[in-house]
């Protein structure tokens, strides 16, 4: 694709350089080189512009200066970040699928498929379900009974979903992902644990991504919710009957347990650990390696274990370094003080 082609896809004005050059990869601005395009979205990175060696750089008219290599075209426009997304899908499409129900799956009688479906070799679809238009179920998935898969979702390989889980259009739910598996509930009664049965499902709205090797397991009586827009990481375990907001984020090796709230638009880094029956409001952040043993109000950033406010637990922080020197401080003030009383 010619740089002046790839400007007007993604709504950018070339600038100095050669327009005419032929890009054929997208690359970051250290390592960029010849005939790929790359972006310019933050100050810090300023200083890797001089020395860039790509063909086409994405950058938003307040960063430009005198400082640009000869041969790079500036693609200018409102967002970089956003065009050179676009750019990226345009120069590395996806590997297109040569659609087929393999003769190698297993599909109830009772399953409905929809058009332009594929469903790849020992993947298993189990009695009344409804996989909607377009959707692909990759080699190896199980499918329970009476599961409903809507349009132009992907189901990569060996991802298991149990009965009557629902899901809605344009998810993604990638390899090793268990949804729907019994949560972890049982009472102690005379020296044993007694298994608590879970006999409700895993809702799932549209546009919903769910990484690799998560696990989300189906409520106890009613349905463990995952909200329009929610992105769930990889290595995730998502306990029974939580209710999951719309456009939530929930990064890699968060353990979340039974019956929680985490409001729109909330964010959990990495590693949190959450209690149950918590809620975590909207928009709240919770940074890295939290422990959550209470409700998190709307709009805060909260850190730690247990967790409080951030400000609050990095001055804590700061002031637990200086310990070592205040203690010194003491032995000196009490050596001192032991003098005075002699």
């Amino acid at each position: 694709m010619l740089i002046t082609e790839l400007a007007q896809l993604c709504d950018a004005s070339p600038q100095g350089g050669d327009a005419s050059v032929p890009l054929q990869s997208a690359a970051d601005i250290m390592s960029a080189q010849a005939h790929q395009v790359t972006v310019l979205s933050d100050g810090k990175y300023k200083k890797y512009l001089k020395g860039c060696q790509a063909s086409a750089c994405f950058i938003a008219e307040s960063l430009i200066d005198d400082d640009v290599p000869t041969g790079l075209t500036l693609l200018v426009c409102k967002d970089p970040e956003m065009s050179f997304l676009t750019a990226v899908k345009a120069l590395h499409p996806e590997a297109a699928l040569d659609r087929q129900i393999s003769q190698h799956a297993a599909i109830a009688e009772t399953a409905r498929l929809g058009n332009n479906i594929h469903v790849g070799a020992f993947a298993s679809i189990g009695q009344h379900c409804n996989i909607g238009d377009g959707s692909t179920i990759d080699a190896g998935v199980r499918i329970g009974n009476g599961v409903k898969i809507g349009s132009n979702c992907r189901i990569h390989p060996n991802a298991v979903i149990y009965d009557n889980t629902l899901i809605g259009d344009n998810v993604i739910i990638h390899s090793g992902a268990i949804i729907g598996a019994d949560g972890f509930g049982y009472k102690y009664r005379d020296n044993q644990h007694v298994k608590v049965p879970h006999v409700g499902n895993v809702v799932i709205d549209d546009n919903v991504e769910i990484g690799a090797n998560t696990c989300i397991d189906r409520g106890a009586l009613g349905s463990t919710r995952i909200g329009l827009g929610s992105k769930i990481d990889n290595l995730v375990q998502l306990g029974h009957n939580n209710v999951v907001g719309r456009n939530v984020i929930i990064c890699g090796q968060c353990g979340i347990s039974g019956s929680c709230t985490i409001e729109d638009g909330a964010i959990l880094a990495g590693s949190v650990g959450v209690a149950d029956h918590i809620k975590i409001g909207t928009r709240a952040v919770v940074m890295a390696r939290s422990g959550i043993s209470q409700d998190v109000e709307p709009g805060t950033q909260v850190w730690g274990s247990p967790a409080k406010d951030r400000k609050v637990a990095w001055r804590e922080l700061a002031a637990l370094a200086k310990l070592p020197e205040l203690m010194q401080k003491i032995k000196q003030f009490e050596s001192r003080l032991s003098k005075l009383e002699k």
